[in-house]
């Protein structure tokens, strides 16, 4: 080695030292508000986060440094700084701004690092962030079309129908260097916006949905890259959305008005000027164009013959436009959008395309999904190519269309001449598997349809897999399922007539759902939609935007608001949804007790432990009264723990002054439950059905010493009477797989996921479900309400899949998975297990596999986290070797518990 090459190593050495920097630790996941660079932030401090990454065992991070500045190039540069936190000792990997006001309509930028035992990570790189806008800044008016101008539109009957709104501004721009553009924008009911003839984001069905009497959203975009010198044209497509009325008779669907658009776009220059082109009477407007009709639950209509070339780009002649009207603001207020958008997810081609005898073709896309079709195909003049589209086939391979009610659920297309087209619907989606289509010269290829699978722009942040045939495929099932029905909030259902953010469905399977996808902030926005859909004295709607009106004062559904704010805490370390909506919880809660707390039992129940399995194949509802559970019990036992939920959140909200009003009737809901509902000579609750003992033994309302007695009866139903097959409806399916195991019958747990037959989840995967179904019975009851892709009946499954049986849980206490508690079940008869959750803490991982009594158990503990695991001595009898990273290893009854901190560990064979 020469001289100078040691001489250079001497001072990248002294250089490493004298920072103290570590490339053995990395800051990985820099986010602000969950985000990696969001635009359009509203709030006035909001929260950093970060995680680390390292293979080292036992990294423990002291502190953080963060700078934020407006300048990109002054984060190093005290003077540019309006953020120094200097160096917190702290091991949080959460920070709240904390320095100078925020400017609005600003970008700024920010960096962090860690400190750790092993040393100071490297500065993240920069991150950018944007600021909103106030309503002063607007200066702007809402246009649109303010009338029905085409034959056949309405919206006083059942098929509502309007066409889309084109609307466009030519403006001329400077000749300057352009420094930065920025579009704020709302279109309502939805949008897509062009800046010379470029979308200007990939966004669909923006902005996201709200009950728009009370919130209205829009959303930010840098077109810097869009925007010329010279002339530009801003142009904008109005679609109807969930804003104009989906149905105006049955059952009507809110509507708020014809479609509107409100826009300001600013350009900065090098020089320090500054342009605004807002939405004003000087903006052009058209509903002539192609999109002739759209509505959600009915399809979208597109005439090529109507198209408009060159619309939203400089030197078309509009002279046959209108002048926009200047129309009434929404009542809602105007905020920036706080959640990502809905995009494309993934793109999947047909199994199969075949000719049925009709002449038409059927399209099998081999997965029940949520989406739109992205066709390739010929035509011929003025033909019209029809779309339909089902989760089922009937047995003579047409579409099964009766569990649609009264959605079409079909796309027209009308070609202007003989040739070939790619189109695709701008503002519609579909629930289906299957696709027909008529119209089409020749049968298509594969490669000529493609489906979009369209959800909110969410991270998959969850593995799962076995080697059981029967969970793998449920599993795939719900996680299908799942994002298939979130539309800005998570739905019921994605394709027939409704498609509502029904409550009940989301009690705890919010908690699944955020095992398998980053979806705290669709929830964060979700519990907005919950608040505004409030009723004045308090009682919450459980369709929630309340495009129904459904305030029922129901417990057990309306717990969904806590439920999930509980959930956003402690799996995401997200408390703004405690902070935030714990006034709103409160008057509800006073509202419950106020009227509906009798004598120490809440007397209130709408919807009872809803679609349990029937007595008879063919019906939707048991009328068996020995088959339900007394609402009573249901309502009491749910309540009790949200009164316990909400003394934890009144210290987190700044009011620890109401925690001991909420256990005091916490206290009296049990003595009230046990002394009118239980049975002390049987230990049954009510008629003894299996959720109305479910409840008090999972949230801890058993009279001392009966709890046994209890799980005795839920055992006797489930088993004997039941031959191991379920036999809840929504409220119990969210408790049964966990408090079988909690009590020690993880093998009667275990055959309920691994059962075939009716009422089973395996019964649907085999009877052909590739999602979840709305009935336990979905291929045999009557239509009328019947989706092949609904949610609730998951229930408390995916929470189990990992908890239980892959041991990843966060431990009591603990927010975020800084400490993990991890203690599967190993069941008989499953062999293998394998799980990863990508945490906000970072990546926990867990594998087992299982060999009669041998056992091979391989986790992964994210720096600056710690667990503790429990190895069974069944299948470990000797006691583990106290190795790097093991804190401590103890005889807990038939376990070895291990306290871990952060590395991967490996246990037995």
């Amino acid at each position: 080695m020469t001289y100078k090459k040691i001489q250079l190593l001497c001072v990248l050495l002294y250089f490493c030292i004298a920072s103290g920097c570590s490339d053995v630790v990395r800051l990985e996941s820099p986010r602000l508000e969950m985000q990696e660079a969001p635009l359009g932030v509203s709030v006035p401090h909001p929260v950093f986060s970060w995680h680390l990454d390292s293979d080292r065992k036992g990294v423990e991070q002291n502190a953080y440094e963060i700078r934020v500045s407006p300048i990109l190039e002054g984060l190093d540069s005290e003077s540019s700084l309006v953020w120094n936190s200097g160096k917190v000792a702290s091991d949080a990997m959460q920070a709240v701004y904390d320095g100078q006001a925020l400017e609005q309509g600003t970008d700024y930028y920010w960096k962090v690092r860690a400190y750790t035992n092993e040393g100071t990570t490297a500065w993240s790189k920069a991150h950018r962030f944007s600021t909103a806008i106030g309503a002063d800044r607007w200066q702007a008016e809402w246009i649109g079309e303010d009338r029905l101008s085409n034959p056949g539109e309405n919206r006083d009957s059942l098929y509502t129908r309007l066409a889309a709104r084109y609307l466009r501004k030519e403006f001329a721009g400077g000749q300057k260097d352009i420094r930065r553009a920025m579009l704020y924008i709302s279109g309502l009911g939805a949008y897509e916006a062009y800046l010379n003839g470029e979308r200007v984001s990939d966004d669909f069905l923006a902005p996201a949905l709200t009950f728009y009497s009370k919130l209205v959203y829009y959303n930010t975009y840098d077109v810097t890259r869009l925007l010329h010198k010279g002339d530009n044209t801003l142009g904008v497509i109005l679609g109807n959305g969930r804003y104009f009325w989906l149905r105006a008779q049955g059952k009507p669907i809110a509507g708020f008005g014809l479609p509107r658009l409100l826009a300001r776009l600013e350009v900065e220059y090098e020089d320090g000027s500054r342009q605004a082109v807002v939405t004003d009477g000087s903006w052009k407007v058209t509903s002539k164009g192609p999109i002739i009709a759209n509505n959600e639950y009915d399809g979208e209509e597109y005439d090529a013959r109507k198209e408009l070339p060159g619309w939203n780009r400089s030197g078309y002649d509009d002279t046959g436009w209108q002048p926009a009207d200047v129309v009434s603001a929404p009542a809602g207020q105007l905020c920036a959008q706080p959640c990502p958008p809905i995009r494309v997810m993934e793109r999947v081609r047909p199994v199969s395309i075949t000719r049925i005898p009709s002449g038409k073709y059927l399209v099998d896309m081999g997965q029940n999904m949520v989406g739109r079709l992205n066709a390739t195909f010929t035509a011929r003049k003025d033909s019209v190519v029809t779309m339909r589209f089902s989760e089922l086939l009937n047995p003579d391979s047409t579409l099964y269309v009766a569990n649609l009610r009264s959605a079409k659920a079909t796309d027209l297309f009308t070609a202007a001449a003989d040739g070939k087209y790619t189109w695709n619907p701008a503002f519609v989606f579909h629930g289906f598997r299957y696709i027909e289509l008529d119209g089409l010269t020749e049968m298509p290829a594969a490669k000529d349809l493609e489906v979009e699978v369209l959800y909110d722009d969410m991270a998959t942040i969850g593995t799962f897999e076995t080697d059981n045939r029967v969970i793998n495929q449920v599993y795939s099932n719900a996680y299908w399922g799942i994002r298939g029905n979130y539309r800005n909030m998570p739905t019921d259902c994605p394709q027939r007539d409704e498609r509502h953010g029904w409550m009940g469905d989301r009690t705890t399977g919010c908690w699944g759902e955020s095992f398998i996808f980053e979806n705290c902030l669709l929830y964060r926005k979700w519990l907005q939609d919950i608040e505004c859909s409030q009723g004045d004295n308090g009682c919450i709607s459980v369709v929630s935007p309340q495009y129904w009106y459904e305030r029922a004062d129901d417990i057990t559904w309306s717990g969904a608001y806590i439920f999930a704010a509980e959930m956003m805490y402690r799996h995401f370390g997200d408390k703004s949804g405690i902070v935030k909506h714990y006034p709103s919880m409160k008057r509800w809660a006073e509202l419950i007790i106020r009227q509906y707390v009798q004598d120490g039992v809440v007397i209130r129940d709408c919807f009872g432990d809803w679609c349990l399995p029937p007595e008879s194949l063919e019906l939707i509802f048991s009328k068996d009264p020995t088959r339900k559970p007394d609402g009573r019990i249901l309502s009491t036992a749910t309540f009790r723990h949200i009164l316990y939920l909400l003394a934890d959140f009144a210290p987190l909200a700044g009011h620890p002054e109401d925690a001991d009003g909420y256990l005091a009737c916490a206290s009296s809901l049990k003595e009230g439950l046990n002394r009118h509902l239980f049975n002390y000579e049987t230990a049954q609750y009510g008629n003894n059905a299996v959720t109305g003992n479910l409840l008090p033994l999972y949230y801890g309302l058993v009279p001392e010493g009966y709890e046994q007695r209890v799980l005795n009866s839920i055992v006797e139903k489930t088993e004997v009477e039941r031959d191991g097959h379920v036999s809840t409806g929504v409220v119990g399916i969210q408790y049964l797989m966990r408090c079988l195991t909690k009590y020690g019958r993880q093998d009667l747990a275990y055959k309920l996921a691994t059962q075939e037959t009716y009422p089973s989840w395996g019964y649907m995967a085999k009877r052909g479900a590739t999602t979840i179904w709305e009935l336990w019975n979905g291929d045999t009851a009557a239509p009328d309400m019947n989706s092949a892709n609904h949610v609730m009946l998951i229930g408390d499954l995916v929470i189990w899949y990992y908890e239980n049986l892959a041991g990843i849980k966060n431990a009591e206490g603990s927010t975020g998975f800084r400490h993990i508690e991890m203690k599967p079940c190993f069941p008989d008869g499953l062999g293998r297990v394998s799980a990863t959750y990508r945490s906000v803490s970072g990546t926990i991982g867990s594998r087992w596999e299982r060999d009669g009594d041998s056992l091979s158990w391989t986790v992964t503990i994210p720096a600056n986290c710690s667990a503790t695991l429990y190895l069974p001595v069944a299948l470990h009898p000797e006691k583990p070797v106290l190795a790097e990273g093991i804190r401590g290893i103890t005889s807990q009854e038939a376990y070895w518990q291990v306290e871990l901190s952060s590395g991967t560990y490996h246990f037995g064979k």
